[in-house]
């Protein structure tokens, strides 16, 4: 039997047959792999970031939101899909709230529900009819992605992918794409560009 010391060096013997230079192989081929998809979606941010204005847009919502858009975009461009649908829904959460509270046009709950959000936002014109649908769409694509969903469940991701006779990773890209492409939309609204 081990005594807790043995069992720690053990561990720390699996880890150190692991040298610099073998993960920075590792890393090597992971950036390799995918390049040329890496490279269409960074490029396809780059040209949507031309409609966020010449000094880019003010984001509401402190760090939360901040990093929100800065992590979805770096999940997109790396293909980490279910990320990039999370961040999405989350920083345009964060942001719609942080600007009605902002605003000071509105005294809001502590814990504002998004369709609460969507429905101030909507009264305020803020958002149009088809953003709203839009932005409960994304919810719709995320809730199964956060929450347990069977497999009977016609928005179990597995289930979508029978139904649709495509690949699971698919569904996810074609998702990601559209979570990423709304949270620009969103972004580049006039209440949100700085010039």
């Amino acid at each position: 039997m081990q005594d807790g010391t043995e069992e720690h060096e053990s561990q720390l013997d699996l880890l150190s047959e692991i040298s610099d230079v073998g993960l920075v192989r590792h890393l090597l081929a992971d950036m390799h792999d995918d390049l040329q998809g890496k490279v269409t979606r960074f490029r396809y941010l780059f040209d949507l970031g031309v409609d966020l204005g010449t000094y880019r847009t003010m984001l509401f919502g402190g760090h939360v939101t901040y990093k929100a858009w800065i992590e979805a975009r770096s999940s997109f461009v790396h293909g980490n899909y279910v990320a990039t649908v999370l961040l999405c829904q989350s920083l345009v959460e964060n942001l719609l709230a942080a600007f009605l509270h902002g605003g000071l046009l509105d005294e809001l709950p502590s814990r504002i529900q998004f369709d609460e959000t969507l429905r101030r936002c909507r009264a305020m014109e803020l958002l149009t009819d088809q953003e709203v649908d839009d932005l409960k769409t994304l919810v719709a694509i995320r809730n199964p992605l956060t929450h347990f969903r069977h497999v009977d469940d016609e928005h179990n991701l597995d289930r979508r992918s029978i139904a649709t006779g495509r690949l699971a990773g698919e569904i996810l890209s074609k998702d990601a794409w559209f979570a990423i492409s709304l949270a620009f939309r969103i972004l580049a609204k006039d209440q949100f560009r700085l010039g």
